[in-house]
C-alpha cells in the first residue's frame, strides 16, 4: 500500500511540476504576442482544457478520429510555447505569423472543445472476430450411406433360415384306437436334416429327440416322428 502510495504521489507530483511549466510558457508567448493582463493566462487555460476534453473522448471508445485530431492540435501548441520559450524565439520581436496564430486560437480552442463537448459519440469500436464461414467448394462429398453387416451366427449357434411351418393339431381319435403318427411336412424334414447334420459337424454325435425338439420347437411327438426319418 505505502508502495502504490509513493508511485501515484510520484506521478502526481511529476504531473503537476509539468503542467505549471507549460502554463506558465503558454502564459509568456500570449502576453509577449500583445495578450496582455487576463487574456494572457486564459491562453492556457483553453489549450489545457482542449487537451482534457480530447483525451477524455479517446478514453470513452469513441469518435477516436476526432479526439485524437484535437489532442494532436492542442498538444502542438503547448509544445511549441514551450520550445519557443527555450531560446529559441526572441519574446522582444515576435513574428507576425506567430501573432496570427496566438489571436487566431481562441475560435480554434472554441470549435474543438464544442465538437468534442456536444457531437454524437459513435458506437463503442469492439474488436469483433468474424466467424469464420465453411468452404462450400473444399468441402468433402458426401459419400455412401454404411452398410449394416448381416449377423453372424456364433459358433455353437445355429439360426434356421426357413421359419417353421405351423402345424395343425391333429384331430383327436375315437376311444378305444390307437392314435397314428403325425404326418410330418418335407419341408420340416428338410429343416430337421439341416439341424441334424449341423449338431454332428459341432458335436460329432448324432443329433438325439430331446435337443432336436429343443432347436425346432416342436410337440414330442412330432420330434420322434421326424428323428425316426433322420
Amino acid at each position: 500500500m505505502r508502495a502504490y502510495l509513493a508511485r501515484v504521489d510520484a506521478v502526481l507530483v511529476q504531473a503537476v511540476i509539468a503542467a505549471a511549466l507549460s502554463f506558465v510558457h503558454l502564459h509568456d508567448i500570449a502576453a509577449a504576442a500583445g495578450q496582455d493582463g487576463w487574456k494572457g493566462w486564459a491562453y492556457p487555460v483553453s489549450v489545457d482544457l482542449l487537451l482534457v476534453a480530447a483525451w477524455r473522448r479517446l478514453r470513452s471508445g469513441s469518435s477516436k478520429r476526432a479526439g485524437w485530431r484535437w489532442f494532436v492540435i492542442a498538444l502542438t501548441a503547448s509544445l511549441g510555447a514551450n520550445v519557443a520559450t527555450a531560446g529559441l524565439l526572441d519574446v522582444h520581436a515576435i513574428p507576425a505569423w506567430l501573432r496570427i496564430l496566438v489571436a487566431g486560437w481562441p475560435a480554434v480552442a472554441f470549435l474543438g472543445g464544442t465538437l468534442l463537448a456536444h457531437s454524437s459519440p459513435g458506437p463503442v469500436e469492439a474488436e469483433t472476430t468474424p466467424e469464420p464461414e465453411p468452404d462450400r467448394d473444399n468441402a468433402p462429398a458426401p459419400g455412401p450411406m454404411p452398410v449394416e453387416p448381416e449377423p453372424v451366427s456364433k459358433p455353437g449357434e445355429f439360426e434356421p433360415s426357413e421359419e417353421v411351418p405351423e402345424i395343425e393339431p391333429a384331430p383327436a381319435a375315437p376311444a378305444g384306437t390307437t392314435p397314428s403318427a403325425p404326418s410330418v411336412p418335407a419341408a420340416l424334414v428338410d429343416l430337421a436334416r439341416k439341424v441334424a447334420a449341423d449338431h454332428r459337424t459341432r458335436t460329432g454325435t448324432p443329433i438325439d429327440t430331446t435337443t432336436l425338439r429343443a432347436r425346432l420347437g416342436v410337440p414330442a411327438q412330432l420330434a420322434e416322428a421326424l428323428a425316426a426319418q433322420l
